[in-house]
Parts: C-alpha cells; structure tokens; sequence
C-alpha cells in the first residue's frame, strides 16, 4: 500500500470535509436549522468561481475569493426564503429542513437550465509542482487545499472570539433563548450565520472542484458526507466535527486504495453507523436541551 498517498489524500480530504462539516454544525447550533440547501450552495459556488475564472481573472486568489463570496451570497438567499419565514413557527426543525430541501431542488434545477448539464472545470489554482513533507509526498493542490481550510478556519474562529458579530453567534449557539432575552436578534443574526456557512461551503466547493468538476448537481454527495460528518462529531461540536473529519478522511483514502473509489461510501456509512451505535450523539456530540425543549 501506498501509505505516503493515503496520508496526503486523508489529510486533505478531512481538512475539506471538515470544512462542510463545522458550517453544518454552527448553523444547527446557533439557528436551529439543518441546512439542507448546502450542497445547492455548493454547486452555486462552484459556478461563481467558474464565472469569475472565465470572465475576471484565472488568479488562484480571485477565483477562490469569488467561490466564497458566491458561496455567502447563496447562504443569505437560503436565509431570507428558508429561515426567516418558519423560524418562529411550530416544528421549525422539521419545517426548516422541508424548506431548505426545496430551495435545494429548485436552485439545482435553475443551475441545470442555466448553465446546461455539461460539467465546467476551474483552472489550477495552486500550480503543479510537489514537495515531499516527512516522507509524504503532497501535490500542490493538496498542500493549497490544507493550507486554505486551516487559514480560513482559524480566521472564523478567531472572529467568533474576538468580534461583537461573532460573540452573537457564540450566544447563539450556547443557548438561543437566553440570546434572544438580551437583545440579540435572531433574523439579524441568522444572516450573519448563513453568510458565514455559506462561505466555507464556497470554499469547499473550489477545493474539491480541483479534483472534480462543477456541475449543477456537483454538490448533492459533498453535502451528505458533510452531514455525515457533522452527525458523526455530534451535531453542534466543532471539536467533533473536526475528529470525525480525520476518521472519515482516513477511511476514504484507505478504502480507495484497497478495494476503489465505488465502495467508499458503503464503508463510510458503515463506521458512521459504528460510530452512532457507541455514541449515539456522535463522537462529542451536545445536542442542545434548550432545542429539545
């Protein structure tokens, strides 16, 4: 087996997962909401990226800054039609997932009359040049895609620590109903969330798109193995999200080594599965009792 691939790809693989993961994960703990409309983001994101590649510049920057701001913008649209008309009403969860489903369907639909079912693909964003790192060979791309989940992670957390918007959040996420008692405002706040998610699914989108293309359903299996992801951690843990992240990156690069890239979700889901059965709130999941309530 070639360990130095299996490490390079696990390692990136976790780090892109992770990435849809943590937006899964800080959208259901501060909103209360299952964004199932991530992977339409997704595929948005990838597009805007391609638009920009097309008619702006083919710079590495530009291009990942479009997908991530394309990537914002999807999220606040998801926001205005998914949750701020059912987030005070009975049985948001459910209702929150119902809606989100259905922009999901018909965002993909619009993408697929827009711009055609012929798969677009983005032009390399990091060079092609290699470099071995403790005996792991990492291509550019890997290296690119490592270094810009953990740069862009590490400023969102940092934001959420240190800035007024960011500590809303963090209320939010901590308990809802004590936030909304101070004066925190919860639609305000949830387009800060969505915009936030959104944009590290735009990420996500262009990291993967170097690897695969963009397409108008391109990011219907990302957003469930970033839900998987996010389940398996335990929904509304970061630190969860991330070590789930690690086994589940693992077990894709190992499984297509072994046996090939058609088996990967079925061991996938297996482990979750084995996961779920020992932990049934996920590796450090916290499921909100407020929530429940």
């Amino acid at each position: 087996m070639n360990w130095s691939f299996v490490i390079a790809n696990a390692i990136t693989l976790a780090c892109i997962y992770g990435t849809l993961a943590i937006g899964i994960s800080i959208t259901w703990s501060s909103l209360g909401l299952i964004n199932m409309a991530y992977g339409f983001i997704f595929a948005l994101s990838g597009y805007g990226a391609w638009l920009a590649a097309q008619y702006v510049s083919a710079n590495g920057f530009i291009v990942m800054g479009a997908g991530i701001l394309t990537g914002a913008i999807g999220g606040m649209l998801v926001c205005a039609l998914a949750f701020i008309p059912i987030h005070d009403k009975p049985n948001f969860t459910v209702r929150g997932m119902i809606a989100t489903l259905a922009v999901s369907l018909v965002g993909n639909q619009a993408l697929l009359w827009y711009f055609g079912p012929r798969a677009k693909s983005l032009p390399p964003l990091f060079g092609s040049s290699q470099t071995s790192i403790f005996g792991v060979v990492m291509t550019a791309d890997k290296i690119g895609a490592v270094v810009s989940s953990v740069v862009l992670l590490s400023a969102v957390l940092l934001w959420m620590r240190s800035s007024r918007r960011g500590l809303e959040i963090r209320a939010m996420m901590m308990n809802p109903h004590a936030a909304a008692i101070v004066g925190i405002g919860v639609r305000r706040t949830g387009f800060y969330v969505m915009a936030l998610t959104g944009g590290l699914a735009g990420l996500a989108s262009v990291l993967l798109s170097q690897t695969y293309y963009v397409g108008p359903f391109s990011g219907i299996t990302p957003m469930v193995k970033g839900l998987s992801v996010a389940l398996c951690g335990g929904l509304g843990s970061v630190f969860g999200a991330v070590i789930a992240a690690a086994l589940l990156g693992i077990n894709e690069a190992m499984t297509s080594v072994v046996f090939g890239g058609q088996y990967v979700l079925i061991t996938q889901f297996a482990l979750i599965i084995l996961i779920l059965l020992i932990r049934p709130r996920g590796i450090a999941g916290i499921l909100d009792k407020a929530r429940e309530a």
